[in-house]
């Protein structure tokens, strides 16, 4: 075994070794799904020299991108996804995470991506998309091509509108000692209840939020190749999201497909096979040799921020094949 594999090795034994004692600490009866939906994996095509970094929206997990992920590397390409902090384990825990914690986790991705691969895709799907967004523009060279699928620019829902107030007096509630007095959680109506959480922490929404009006200025700075879908009549995130995602994008190869549907969630079920197609046709029309786009042609290396790791080892039990 080689020095890269050894690596590829620790790291993702170490990422299902955390994913582990999250699940034990922050495990909610009721709330916390089993362990498979949590899980990260590791989809490895023996021939790829492409891999693909896939990452799940918010109060979702893992298994949320398991068909996209299965579809992508059916076509001959390793694919990883990452479990983003706080998710896969209880509301609870992801109410005290941080945008930063969701993007460590994925820069660790793209660190075991490293490992076994020449070139990275970034895509991601809802928060996961707005993640992945944030780390084309701030590693620009890490990254052969990018996928979003139905970012968050702007919500539809009208509560939405409240999320930033109200995580305000959330805070201030708890400085002032009455916790009682808080609205920590919203009801979420999940297009997938056997993966989502269905309450969502309100700190949260006001992060993506957040996240997403800093990197609508950085969009102009990204010029790998692009694919942004989005469904046109997504009832939680505007469709409008995905158009303006697109006409801001410095790409001069750029794509823009809508999705006739009336969920949000594009990436399973039926509907999932027109997404299918268009990430399809993406791929294959990526530059055969990374000389041939100069953003793919050196694959920069991301200082991975670690995250707390125990002592002992942990015999991977993330999928590769």
């Amino acid at each position: 075994m080689g020095e890269q594999e050894r690596e590829l090795e620790t790291l993702l034994a170490q990422e299902l070794q955390l994913f582990e004692d999250e699940y034990d600490r922050h495990y909610l009866p009721g709330e916390t799904k089993p362990h498979d939906i949590g899980r990260p994996y590791l989809l490895r095509h023996p021939a790829a020299r492409t891999g693909v970094l896939l990452v799940h929206g918010l109060m979702a997990a893992p298994e949320e991108v398991r068909q996209l992920a299965d579809f992508i590397h059916a076509q001959g390409y390793t694919v990883y996804a990452p479990r983003m902090a706080g998710h896969g384990t209880s509301a609870l825990d992801l109410a005290q995470r941080s945008p930063a914690e969701w993007i460590a986790s994925v820069e660790r991705g793209h660190a075991i991506l490293q490992c076994c691969c020449e070139r990275i895709v970034a895509a991601g799907f809802s928060t996961g998309a707005a993640v992945m967004l944030q780390q084309v523009i701030q590693h620009p060279n890490a990254y052969a091509g990018l996928i979003s699928i139905s970012a968050p620019l702007k919500f539809k829902k009208f509560s939405a509108r409240f999320a930033r107030p109200l995580a305000t007096w959330n805070r201030w509630c708890q400085a002032a000692g009455l916790p009682q007095l808080a609205l920590p959680f919203a009801t979420n109506h999940a297009d997938n209840p056997h993966i989502n959480y269905l309450r969502c922490p309100v700190r949260s929404i006001a992060q993506i939020q957040q996240l997403m009006r800093s990197l609508y200025r950085g969009l102009p700075g990204v010029t790998i190749p692009a694919l942004v879908i989005h469904a046109d009549e997504d009832p939680k995130v505007d469709v409008q999201s995905g158009r303006d995602i697109h006409a801001r994008l410095g790409s001069a190869n750029k794509h823009y497909r809508e999705i006739a549907f009336r969920q949000h969630g594009i990436v399973r079920g039926d509907i999932a096979r027109q997404v299918f197609a268009e990430v399809g046709a993406f791929l294959r029309a990526l530059p055969d040799e990374p000389g041939q786009n100069h953003q793919a042609s050196a694959c920069e290396a991301i200082p991975a921020r670690p995250a707390a790791m125990p002592a002992r080892q942990y015999q991977s039990g993330l999928q590769q094949q």
